[in-house]
């Protein structure tokens, strides 16, 4: 795709950055919009965002803000450079005037649902967690309302039975980032419009909280493991044994009954822990200020054994 006018990119978090990498093999972007650094680990050492290192990596021209809407250098660069597009993208942060009422397509967002369906913060990992077999992305203008703007295109994906939030995110930035490209383009010739969504039909899909990511071994054991792998890579879940923090990072289903939290097989292979239906076998674990580790590892160094009650 080449055109004239300049196009701008605004972004901060992982799944931006990688449809910024997608998107640069056939898009030149003039301007990298991002957050500021923020401190970060134990050393409190200030640290860019994901689209900041990427950038940097690609050799584009990146612009700090800690507010979009009232920088005035970059509200004089959009002024003196009249973007044709601005795509916003896990940005962190609300667009507001003069972006919104720019012509042409206007500010398009890369959104990791079917639209209307899981408006907000975490949509991919809604789904997994809620053990949809399918989702998909949408490319639409954005407006004042959270998630509201009308579409430009979107496409479906099925959901893996044993896909990890990290797994999804990756398919559906390569997917996004196709048809962003190519709606675009469809949108210059007038081959598609916009179209608003079913407002009526909207479900959403707010932040995890901590509260959220603790296992429990009461529900079914498909629940848990949703749980997991919606939360793999980021923050992860997790349970208490031995006044240890436990992160689960992958689990396998299983059939076998048992008391919720029971080790219900032999810790030569994974430990297969029961859950309120079924059970699920500990196939990556990480306890608190350790590598992450097989499960079978895991059991022996802590003398988990069958019988055992992980509470």
């Amino acid at each position: 795709m080449t055109r004239n006018e300049p196009f701008w990119f605004a972004g901060s978090g992982r799944f931006a950055a990688r449809c910024l990498e997608i998107m640069t093999e056939k898009l030149h972007f003039s301007r990298i919009i991002t957050a500021l650094p923020k401190p970060a680990g134990r050393s409190l050492e200030m640290k860019g965002t994901p689209v900041d290192r990427r950038a940097s990596e690609l050799g584009l021209p990146i612009l700090r803000t800690g507010d979009i809407n009232r920088d005035k250098d970059i509200l004089s660069l959009f002024l003196e450079e009249r973007p044709f597009c601005i795509f916003v993208i896990d940005f962190s942060h609300l667009i507001g005037e003069p972006y919104l009422s720019m012509p042409g397509p206007g500010c398009l967002n890369i959104h990791p649902s079917l639209l209307p369906a899981y408006r907000g913060a975490a949509p991919i990992q809604r789904a997994i967690m809620n053990g949809d077999s399918e989702t998909g992305v949408t490319v639409f203008r954005l407006v004042k309302e959270m998630d509201a703007g009308p579409v430009l295109i979107s496409a479906r994906v099925k959901i893996g039975v044993d896909q990890t939030c990290g797994d999804l995110m990756e398919i559906l930035a390569v997917e996004g980032s196709r048809i962003a490209l190519d709606g675009l383009e469809l949108f210059r010739r007038g081959r598609i419009s916009f179209k608003e969504q079913k407002h009526e039909e909207a479900s959403f899909a707010p932040r995890i909280t901590k509260q959220e990511t603790e296992l429990r071994w009461e529900k079914p054991s498909r629940a848990v493991h949703d749980l997991v792998r919606s939360l793999n890579p980021h923050p992860g879940s997790f349970f208490r044994c031995k006044e240890k923090r436990i992160k689960i990072w992958r689990t396998r289903m299983r059939s076998e009954n048992g008391v919720p939290g029971e080790i219900i097989a032999s810790t030569e292979v994974n430990p297969v822990v029961a859950c309120g239906q079924g059970s699920v076998e500990l196939v990556e674990v990480q306890e608190e200020g350790r590598r992450r580790t097989d499960g079978a590892s895991w059991a022996r160094g802590r003398s988990i054994r069958k019988g055992d009650l992980l509470k």
